[in-house]
């Protein structure tokens, strides 16, 4: 299976694609929307993007790319997030004078940088790509944050783990295949099911409040709700929603209620429910 990630190997994308479908191929992409184009032309078979941060919030562009593709979510994975501290060589951190990473990590580690005032952070376009430039560079007053198994990736030292502010530090990634993908039979009629959708309602007072209920109405456990703005019609919004349900039967009902209520209402992707898990090593997937 070849595998799109936005980022490099190494990267926590990297660990998830190693959770969710094991030793895959990857086909890194610099940008989230090339992730898109290599499903859609056929250069990679599935994808795996993280779509929310338990600090961070929400991955906002990643909702818009999920809407405007044709693509569906069948799984999704919790991971625990580590960042260490990695150079090319074993300095001491006063040494340290640049740190590179991605501007989400970086933003997670505030207190080793005002504990390490001559550690400037500079922002990069993804966590294991910083190790990468790090180690080309050879720059010993330079060093990146990112996932400890970068550092084995690319040969890296680290010189400190756990770097995150908050050890309660979670990214929920989806694993994704183009629409027209046979479906996988995975889930079963009468089991619990997740899901998300996306729906659009009429501005006016009490829309969404009677979209809502309707899922109430239904027995939908609503896990999460994300807003995201209409482009060329300025304050309408597309509504994001993941619930849960205890049948495909009640899925199925919820769409059709939504769907005689709503401008228009897509299923992004029917699964099963996520386990969060702590990420470990493993070795270096196919590139």
């Amino acid at each position: 299976m070849r595998v799109a990630i936005q980022g490099e190997p190494g990267s926590n994308s990297h660990l998830a694609v190693q959770e969710m479908v094991g030793n895959a191929e990857l086909v890194p992409c610099s940008l989230s929307v090339e992730v898109f184009e290599r499903l859609a032309e056929g250069a990679a078979n599935a994808a795996v993007l993280p779509i929310e941060n338990s600090l961070h919030g929400a991955v906002a562009d990643h909702y818009d790319l999920l809407l405007n593709h044709q693509v569906r979510i069948v799984g999704e994975r919790s991971l625990r997030i580590r960042h260490a501290l990695i150079a090319a060589t074993n300095v001491p951190i006063e040494q340290i004078e640049r740190v590179l990473s991605h501007p989400v990590a970086l933003s997670q580690c505030r207190r080793f940088f005002l504990a390490h005032p001559k550690c400037r952070a500079v922002p990069a376009y993804d966590t294991a790509g910083s190790v990468k430039l790090v180690l080309a560079s050879g720059n010993p007053a330079e060093a990146a944050i990112a996932a400890p198994y970068a550092a084995e990736v690319y040969g890296g030292t680290i010189l400190r783990r756990d770097l995150e502010d908050d050890p309660q530090n979670f990214t929920r990634f989806l694993l994704l295949v183009p629409t027209a993908a046979a479906p996988l039979d995975t889930l079963a009629a009468e089991q619990p099911v997740k899901a998300s959708l996306a729906f659009s309602i009429a501005h006016r007072p009490g829309s969404l409040v009677y979209a809502l209920s309707l899922l109430a109405e239904h027995g939908a456990d609503l896990t999460r709700i994300e807003s995201r703005p209409v482009p060329g019609r300025p304050w309408e919004y597309v509504f994001f929603v993941d619930l849960r349900m205890q049948s495909l039967a009640g899925l199925d009902a919820v769409l059709q209620s939504l769907s005689r209520e709503c401008h228009f209402v897509k299923e992004l992707g029917r699964y099963t429910e996520s386990v969060t898990v702590e990420t470990t090593a493993a070795e270096p997937a196919r590139v």
